[in-house]
């Protein structure tokens, strides 16, 4: 099969699925390696930004899936879906974040690290599909452990976790004050080390 058959036979399988399509699935149904099916949909990815389409084509994970341009959703969201838009606050993102960074949490875990109930925020997190259920942990009680789902690194904008930011790495001073050793080992200068210490005292305050 030539390549341009190729590249419309693959955007009519991701059309009409409507879902991520694994490589595993084209790769058995295309009959293509993995690194000849990678390169064309790289290749139909930057076709995607050149043109300017209103669509794309996401990785997440080991799938891809064609999906509306994000900085578009404001004039889609009104036609195609007539419930309550997402909204998430300040401490379901806390939390969404701490599923994010530790897979397989439970939920007693999450209100330790947060310091308050997460029933609330686990709830909503669910019902919008952005974590799910990971499986029950070998503790006592068997209690249930959450994970991020595809749904959660596809409207972030990541391929996988692996992707996630960073965490600075900190530790707590004798006076029980934040100190973030990443910020310190990167300076220089006394004026660097002058303006990172503005910054720790600034955390520390808060």
């Amino acid at each position: 099969m030539e390549i341009n058959q190729l590249k419309a036979t693959i955007e009519a399988i991701l059309f009409a699925a409507g879902r991520p399509v694994t490589k595993k699935e084209f790769i058995l149904n295309l009959e293509l390696s993995e690194e000849a099916l990678e390169n064309i949909l790289s290749n139909m990815q930057e076709e995607y930004k050149e043109e300017k389409r209103g669509i794309e084509i996401v990785k997440i994970n080991d799938s891809y899936q064609l999906c509306t341009k994000k900085d578009l959703y404001e004039s889609i969201y009104p036609i195609l879906d007539k419930r309550n838009r997402p909204n998430l606050s300040n401490a379901a993102l806390e939390t969404l974040a701490i599923i994010a960074y530790n897979p397989q949490i439970t939920r007693a875990e999450i209100e330790s690290i947060r310091g308050v109930s997460a029933d609330a925020c686990v709830y909503k997190l669910l019902e919008y599909g952005l974590i799910e259920e990971a499986g029950k942990i070998d503790l006592p009680g068997k209690p249930m452990s959450y994970q991020t789902t595809n749904e959660f690194l596809r409207m972030f904008g990541y391929d996988s976790l692996e992707q996630l930011p960073e965490l600075p790495r900190y530790k707590i001073d004798e006076n029980q004050q934040i100190v973030i050793d990443e910020l310190i080992e990167k300076t220089e200068t006394p004026e660097e080390v002058k303006e990172q210490e503005d910054i720790i005292k600034n955390i520390n305050n808060q």
